[in-house]
């Protein structure tokens, strides 16, 4: 009996361990992926970011129907105008306050199906965890960038809500979001989704982002738009 009740402990100390040795590597495989994406995280957002302040196009000549002339001088006025406020946005050195989406989720559906067509997934190890398990992201590592101030989106009115002809400063120049990143067997590359958004729910723009590992550096190889609204 007593030899019965000591296998039985021992088997439980085998799962017990088991399952510990498991909790750990998905730690440590999540930390890997964390310091890997803020890595590559200003990479990205200086590659795909979108400003609301500089989206509107140029102003149109106005036609005075009653004559069906041009107002060519008010025209010129307004362009002036429109051409100065750009570039008094281009040499502005304050920092550009960025909304960055609070939670790291799977890649989005439209780039799951684009995936197979643009890319040779033989090499990659699918993480179907990856599907349901997300994370904060930690906008602490860039603090103190000089180019970007990021906060979370979730301290702002939902972007779909945002004015892109109001020139508040206090509200964000525009949004990114950034997935999970699925990696290869050799964990020396890498692909996520990433989303930019200048908000009002007008413009959008999505991505696959190849990122690979060379020389111990990790960098964008790749960025496939997939999408634009």
């Amino acid at each position: 009996m007593k030899s019965s009740t000591g296998i039985f402990v021992f088997i439980i100390l085998l799962s017990f361990f088991g399952c510990k040795k498991k909790e750990i590597e998905k730690v440590d495989k999540l930390q890997f992926e964390k310091s890997v994406i803020n890595t590559v995280f200003l990479e990205i957002v200086d590659s795909i970011y979108m400003d609301r302040r500089v989206m509107l196009p140029p102003p149109s000549p106005r036609t005075d129907f009653k004559t069906n002339k041009k107002d060519t001088i008010g025209y010129n006025n307004e362009l002036k105008k429109y051409w100065h406020y750009q570039d008094s946005i281009r040499n502005d050195k304050n920092r550009i306050l960025i909304g960055v989406y609070d939670d790291v989720k799977k890649i989005s559906p439209q780039e799951t199906e684009i995936l197979p067509k643009e890319i040779n997934l033989s090499k990659y190890s699918y993480d179907i965890s990856k599907e349901t398990d997300e994370y904060k992201f930690d906008l602490k590592t860039f603090a103190n960038n000089k180019k970007f101030d990021f906060q979370y989106t979730s301290k702002y009115p939902h972007q779909r809500d945002w004015d892109l002809n109001d020139k508040n400063s206090s509200m964000p120049v525009g949004t990114i979001s950034v997935s999970r990143i699925q990696f290869n067997k050799t964990k020396t590359s890498g692909i996520l989704s990433a989303g930019a958004s200048c908000g009002g729910g007008r413009c959008g723009r999505g991505f696959l982002v190849i990122i690979e590992n060379k020389s111990g550096k990790w960098k964008i190889a790749k960025i496939i738009h997939t999408w634009v609204s």
